[in-house]
């Protein structure tokens, strides 16, 4: 079913097709995962700060199509929106190491009109936090950075994106 859903996915499906296949669209917190690389540290050893933010961000973009059946590049390039963040919270647990898998949960705790906040937890693979995050993002045009109303092709699968 998954493969299939991709391949409606990738070829652009109605909304209609996709109620068909994924009815509900609610689920918990999307879980992902990537390996602190080399590149990331700094002389320290240790994941360099403004790399983790980075990291959060290519979470971010994979989350969307989990949580709304669509990529970020197609909601940039096509829907011709974006999401970028007003407002960040972060707090450092524990560093980062060289070689640690970084188990990511994304959720989003409140959806608005125009705007939704999104709630970050990296965790290594010892369940240990290492970060934690709260951000602000808000929907505007890419064509003059006005804020607009959050499609509702898009609100529901945020809206269906619930915490931990």
């Amino acid at each position: 079913m998954m493969t299939l859903l991709r391949f409606w996915l990738r070829s652009g499906p109605s909304p209609r097709m996709l109620e068909e296949v994924w009815p509900s669209r609610k689920f918990m917190a999307v879980k992902l995962t990537r390996r602190v690389d080399f590149p990331m540290l700094d002389m320290a050893g240790i994941a360099f700060y403004p790399r983790i933010f980075d990291l959060a961000h290519r979470f971010f973009e994979e989350a969307w199509e989990v949580m709304c059946g669509t990529d970020y590049p197609h909601i940039l390039q096509e829907m011709q929106i974006g999401f970028p963040v007003v407002d960040v919270k972060s707090e450092f647990h524990s560093p980062f190491r060289y070689g640690d898998t970084i188990h990511a949960t994304i959720w989003i705790s409140k959806v608005g009109v125009k705007s939704c906040t999104w709630q970050y937890r990296f965790h290594n693979q010892n369940q240990d936090l290492l970060w934690s995050s709260e951000q602000v993002t808000v929907c505007v045009s890419m064509k003059n950075m006005e804020s607009l109303p959050i499609p509702p092709e898009l609100r529901t699968g945020l809206e269906g994106c619930k915490g931990e």
